[in-house]
């Protein structure tokens, strides 16, 4: 895992500030990648690489990494989880390598077969070939966008970095504000790709690549989209025969994700998803140690998943380490994990903390069991939306009734201090409508009082969708539309997102076996047969000893903190932030956090 940066120029007259700009990005990503620093330029394009060492410790695997003829220089961050196949057939075509590492097999795969070679790749991954024969440069993004990859059209030409803030560190980039990125912000939790907060900053998109001629970019190409996996032909099979399919993917893949020449460790909760992982890293051999943070607002209550983790561990006879949290230390740590969040989230605190205790205990990998509520159906509102959604079509169809359920829906929006139930005439009418008002932070209609009238307008617009931000879907049933929303937008732009932030910061590579291509295909034709909680239920018997019942039948908490009570009792606050923004009787916890956050990051 590691962090990567360059330029491409239109003319040689701007390489000093190229230069000098491309090692402040370097600089601002330290913690991405402490072990070591490369650069490299050629007449063009220059290419700067830190690098946290996972595969090959060897100075050898530094990076920028060349081809054997100099033609092509490559930056790369992320895992490549099936480099060891791929490898032994570029050597069954002559290829010799000099390194153990997936960078080398990368670089030579895309030698041989250019863009074509992506679909080949396992893994999470973004990565920069530069061509110096042709002057060419590529970029590209892996389908889930695990890795985050940005770009910028300056003065000088394309500048991309693995971090929106490195960019804006290199001095060459604008900080003019994007209103679709803030309008998306405010909206949704987080920034929608390929948004961000800055005018003329964007996300390659998951699943896209595109090409540099001259610094200029060419439009961003899709070479693969998740969503098709929701939309395919269903296949049916007994239950017994999906259980042995689930059984088999998840051991692929939990088998790929512990490759590592470093210590690997588990984020270990009291759910399912990370319990099944911890369940298969040791039925595989693996000597993993499971990382539990705890807080004692929780202690006694349900939310608090300390002990429940710990029966895992004992279940699985694993090594386990707990790190107790405090409010003080959260207040502490506020602005660190502001400086360190890339783009604006309302989430992400609890990833900041596992890291951090993981990386305390000395490890640079983690696995995590994020991406199995959007793959198994774990989440409850696969089952509420669409019953919800079907009884909204049918408000919806009846004449004047959107108009008639204003007032109600507004009344007892202020008697439950529920401000999203004003939003229910409007987005009624659909289960993307339905889903928007699950899982959105604030409604259209208060973006004027957040952000002021004209650049709401002017963000809406700019964002575009409807719900605001989102993509029109079709699936052959509701519950796959769900998962298919579920991942492109909450899994994406905010789970995965801070997932890389969070634990970045804290120089450790956080893996997802439960956010895996290979797995997604393997399952895809048979997400159907995971409604009425059979998914989770098969991802709990899917290690060789399963999870014991009161695991599977505990009902679900959540990888939560205390932040409620946290914000309501919060003596300190980031610069600039008005302490009442965190204490405001009655508004739920996220939205006053949301502000505190576009405050303290801006």
């Amino acid at each position: 895992m590691c962090g990567l940066a360059g330029i491409q120029l239109k003319s040689d007259d701007g390489m000093y500030p190229a230069s000098e700009g491309v090692r402040r990005m370097l600089a601002h990503m330290h913690a991405r990648g402490p072990d070591a620093e490369g650069f490299w330029s050629d007449d063009t394009t220059l290419l700067g690489h830190r690098r946290l060492a996972i595969l090959d410790l060897d100075v050898r695997a530094n990076q920028p990494m060349h081809s054997a003829d100099g033609r092509y220089s490559i930056v790369f961050n992320g895992e490549i989880y099936n480099f060891r196949e791929l490898r032994r057939e570029l050597e069954a075509d002559g290829t010799i390598f000099h390194t153990t590492s997936d960078t080398e097999i990368l670089l030579a795969l895309f030698v041989r077969d250019g863009e074509r070679m992506l679909p080949r790749l396992r893994g999470m991954f973004a990565f920069a070939i530069q061509d110096s024969r042709s002057g060419e440069l590529f970029l590209a993004r892996d389908p889930y966008g695990i890795k985050p990859l940005y770009y910028a059209q300056t003065k000088h030409g394309l500048a991309f970095a693995s971090q929106v803030k490195a960019l804006l560190a290199s001095g060459l980039v604008d900080k003019e504000c994007e209103p679709a990125g803030l309008a998306g912000f405010y909206l949704w939790g987080s920034v929608p790709e390929p948004w961000t907060l800055y005018r003329g900053i964007f996300a390659l998109s998951a699943g896209h690549w595109l090409r540099v001629r001259a610094g200029v970019a060419t439009a961003p190409v899709c070479w693969d989209d998740i969503r098709t996996r929701w939309q395919g032909a269903g296949c049916a099979v007994s239950a017994d025969e999906l259980q042995e399919i689930v059984r088999q993917a998840m051991i692929d893949s939990v088998r790929a994700h512990l490759i590592a020449d470093v210590p690997v460790s588990v984020f270990l909760s009291g759910g399912i998803d990370s319990g099944a992982i911890a369940g298969l890293a040791n039925e595989l051999g693996a000597d993993v140690e499971g990382i539990t943070i705890g807080f004692k607002e929780f202690a006694g209550r349900h939310d608090d998943e300390a002990p429940v983790a710990q029966a895992i561990a004992t279940h699985y006879g694993l090594k386990h380490h707990v790190r107790m949290i405090s409010a003080a230390e959260f207040e502490q740590d506020v602005p660190r994990i502001l400086d360190a969040m890339d783009q604006p989230s309302v989430d992400g605190v609890n990833t900041w903390f596992a890291s951090k205790a993981a990386a305390e205990r000395g490890y640079k990998v983690a696995l995590s069991g994020i991406g199995g509520d959007e793959l198994f159906r774990g989440y409850s509102l696969f089952r509420q939306l669409p019953q919800q959604a079907a009884v909204g079509r049918v408000l919806a169809s009846v004449p004047g009734a959107r108009a008639l359920l204003q007032e109600p829906c507004a009344v007892l929006a202020s008697l439950r201090a529920q401000p999203k139930l004003r939003g229910v005439p409007e987005f009624m009418g659909s289960l993307a409508g339905m889903y928007f008002l699950r899982r959105c932070l604030f409604l259209p209609a208060e973006l004027p009082g957040l952000m002021g009238d004209d650049l709401a307008r002017e963000g809406l617009a700019r964002l575009g969708g409807y719900p605001p931000g989102m993509m029109a879907t079709q699936t052959r049933d509701s519950g796959n539309e769900v998962g298919l929303l579920e991942s492109t937008h909450y899994l994406r732009n905010q789970l995965l997102r801070d997932s890389d932030w969070a634990s970045m910061a804290h120089s450790l590579e956080l893996r997802a076996p439960l956010v895996d291509v290979k797995l997604l295909e393997t399952l895809g034709p048979y997400l159907a047969g995971f409604a009425a909680d059979a998914g989770k239920a098969m991802l709990a018997r899917s290690p060789k000893k399963p999870l014991p019942a009161q695991i599977t039948n505990r009902p679900k908490t959540g990888f939560s903190l205390p932040m409620a009570i946290w914000l309501s009792n919060a003596l300190h606050t980031p610069d600039g932030v008005d302490p009442l923004l965190l204490a405001v009787p009655g508004a739920h916890w996220a939205r006053r956090w949301a502000r505190a956050v576009f405050a303290g990051i801006n």
